[in-house]
């Protein structure tokens, strides 16, 4: 697990061309909710899931038909989604001043016992892009399942700079 950043770029955006990561569009509502509430310098993200850029979405339970290292991943891509919101709600993600907390939800099958490696996938691209700031507290919960049967779901709490 990384816990500072391994870019050399001196902001997100500069970490996110190192990386290779070009955002998506952010992913609209499935549901009645919004995608964000700013409340105050914190910016509440709603949960996001393993979309690709493509409209495809990651299906299946994690420790049955799904790897850990597919699971991973899939938390990765989540990770992009979230980053994507936060890129168009704040329109530079120069203005996270920390990722306070996330909570990583997995599809998981009764006996699986691995959610942390599989929410490193977020955390770890979450200290990539943003090195110490992207730091944060976690929890990594099974579900029996979540919308549309997805591998993951990760929502976040984000602290910003003043305005």
């Amino acid at each position: 697990m990384s816990t500072i950043s391994t870019t050399t770029g001196n902001t997100p955006a500069q970490r996110l061309v190192e990386l290779g990561i070009t955002l998506p569009p952010a992913p609209a509502p499935i549901a009645n909710f919004v995608t964000h509430v700013r409340e105050g310098n914190l910016l509440f993200l709603s949960g996001q899931g393993p979309l690709d850029a493509d409209g495809t979405l990651s299906k299946g339970k994690v420790g049955t038909d799904v790897s850990v290292e597919k699971a991973y991943a899939d938390a990765r891509l989540t990770g992009i989604n979230l980053l994507a919101v936060m890129q168009e709600v704040l329109g530079d993600l120069g203005r996270v001043k920390r990722v306070v907390k996330l909570l990583g939800m997995v599809n998981a099958a009764p006996d699986f016992c691995d959610h942390p490696a599989v929410i490193n996938g977020c955390s770890d691209l979450f200290n990539d892009v943003f090195g110490p700031q992207g730091v944060h507290a976690r929890s990594a919960i099974g579900m029996g399942s979540l919308p549309n049967q997805i591998t993951v779901e990760i929502e976040a709490i984000i602290a910003l700079n003043d305005d």
